[in-house]
């Protein structure tokens, strides 16, 4: 399963960040299965037009927070057995959803989000 990983321009934050959370994001959304390989960091920059040390600086965040590993030679691949996590990514979608309908801005919603979560 070949899987495009994008990224919103207009999104906050340094750019290997945001490629980060695109990938935790496939992963939980069942699009990115446990084991599955990911593209490798010099292709990945390819397509996204950035550099290639900030696809790798990106994998080098998920594979010290456990979430993949990396393959010297055979490139990386997921770590985390999440499953296929459909009702948190349906909710997530709709809060997302939910939010624009009534106005709520990005960081604003993120901003009650984080609140939530402490």
């Amino acid at each position: 399963m070949r899987v495009r990983i994008r990224l919103d321009p207009t999104a906050p934050g340094p750019i290997f960040e945001r490629l980060a959370d695109a990938v935790r994001a496939a992963v939980v959304d069942g699009r990115i299965g446990f084991g599955e390989r990911l593209p490798p960091a010099r292709r990945l920059a390819d397509q996204l037009g950035v550099n290639v040390n900030t696809a790798l600086r990106a994998y080098r965040l998920l594979r010290d927070e456990g979430f993949i590993e990396l393959h010297p030679g055979r490139g990386a691949t997921v770590a985390k057995r999440l499953g296929h996590h459909t009702a948190l990514a349906g909710a997530i979608h709709d809060l997302v959803d939910e939010a624009r309908l009534n106005g709520v801005d990005r960081e604003a919603l993120l901003a009650l989000v984080r609140e939530a979560w402490r």
